[in-house]
């Protein structure tokens, strides 16, 4: 069913094209302010709710089952995308990303598809959810980051992004390929 050697695969949170789109453009005005190495492409915009690494088939089958089952009954809901932020050191950061409002369907989501590859057998990362979105990586500038441009050059300052988180996808990672991410199962959520 899932294709193998040597892939890593995580479920996340599927971004409209549209909002896909938008983010892109916003990339495109931040990048000559903002000079990182690499700008993720726009296909592969999402936000990682379990990473599972490499794994068996099997076990991501048992995975992707369960998945389906704790989310099942789950409703779409609207996700506000509102803040820019950065992972790694603080002068050169490595991860450029923008991120959602605090948000409890979110949070519950999360925790029923991190259960579920959890009682799958996944030995899954243990800090604190911070749903992002990775725009960037490997700061590249001549002269150090600073935090103060996050909010200078924020496209959310007036009015967040929004969009309606619809569906969780099973990706498939190909470091070799542009896009990098493949969906290799989809689960929908409920409509109103």
């Amino acid at each position: 069913m899932y294709k193998q050697l040597n892939a890593h695969f995580f479920f996340a949170m599927k971004l409209p094209v549209e909002t896909k789109k938008k983010l892109k453009e916003y990339c495109g005005s931040l990048s000559p302010k903002l000079p990182f190495s690499r700008w993720v492409h726009q296909e592969d915009y999402h936000i990682t709710l379990a990473f599972l690494g490499s794994a068996p088939q099997e076990k991501l089958q048992k995975a992707a089952k369960l998945a389906a089952d704790s989310i099942r009954h789950e409703k779409r809901f609207p996700l506000h995308i509102c803040k820019l932020g950065v992972f790694g050191k603080q002068d050169a950061p490595r991860i450029f990303w923008c991120g959602t409002q605090q948000d409890k369907h979110l949070q519950d989501l999360r925790s029923k598809v991190y259960t579920a590859c959890q009682e799958a057998g996944f030995e899954l990362e243990t800090r604190p959810f911070k749903p992002h979105i990775t725009m960037a990586r490997k700061w590249a500038g001549t002269f150090p980051f600073q935090e103060n441009m996050l909010d200078a050059y924020s496209p959310f300052k007036e009015k967040p992004l929004e969009f309606e988180a619809s569906e969780v996808v099973l990706y498939q990672t190909h470091l070799d390929k542009t896009p990098k991410y493949e969906s290799i199962a989809i689960f929908p959520l409920v409509g109103e």
